[in-house]
């Protein structure tokens, strides 16, 4: 009963989202899930994926862009992935998203969705994205824009948690400003015991996609040796 309630709870709480307040002049926020399509992807996601386990290691990364979350709902995942890999019939379209790209070899690797997902709790610090002129913006990219969404990101983050994930151990795909905002602003209010830094997928794929096969076996050696 508590892994279907908490299955329930990921899908209420990304479908009823509202956006953060104060944001600067300039920047519109991405929020897929006002879409009936995106909330039946994600309710099916759930119940796919969602239903069985005990507490799950939760896995942050910074916010929805426009290809991959910014259009499904889903943590790095684009509309290949969501058919292609999660099996979920859908009329999303879109190119293939570079994070979701990698992510999805971690899944493979990790041995699956099922797998995956029955250990591990996909997220985002800010489950809502940026936008200024078109371009994909990082919630800690001006000092105005993470001044209001810090305390936005807090309960979010603290909202997710309370459905039942890991408060001992967290995973969060940064290790540059998303690292330092996270020990600076987010983590003294949310406590995680520990939280362990790994290289984000887009940066993996730009600049070390030579050792893209190297990386997704660290991804995949760090998760599972943080397994409950």
């Amino acid at each position: 009963m508590a892994s279907k309630s908490f299955a329930s709870n990921v899908a209420s709480f990304l479908t009823q989202l509202a956006s953060p307040v104060g944001l600067p002049a300039g920047i519109e926020v991405l929020d897929p899930y006002r879409d009936p399509e995106v909330q039946r992807v994600v309710r099916e996601m759930v119940r796919r994926y969602y239903t069985d386990a005990p507490q799950r290691l939760s896995v942050w990364g910074i916010n929805p862009g426009r290809f991959g979350a910014g259009i499904t709902g889903l943590s790095f995942a684009d509309p290949w992935a969501v058919t292609n890999q999660l099996d979920i019939s859908t009329t999303l379209t879109g190119r293939r998203e570079l994070s979701a790209e990698f992510v999805g070899d971690v899944i493979d690797a990790y041995g699956g969705p099922h797998e995956f997902y029955r250990d591990i709790y996909l997220g985002a610090v800010s489950p809502l994205g940026y936008v200024a002129n078109g371009v994909n913006v990082n919630f800690y990219d001006t000092p105005e824009l993470l001044r209001a969404v810090v305390p936005y990101a807090i309960a979010c983050m603290q909202k997710q948690v309370r459905f039942g994930l890991r408060r001992d151990t967290a995973v969060v795909l940064g290790t540059g400003k998303l690292k330092q905002s996270m020990e600076r602003f987010i983590n003294p209010s949310l406590g995680f015991g520990q939280v362990i830094y790994l290289e984000h997928p887009r940066f993996i794929m730009q600049y070390r996609r030579s050792q893209r096969s190297a990386y997704v076996e660290r991804y995949v050696d760090t998760l599972r040796s943080l397994r409950a």
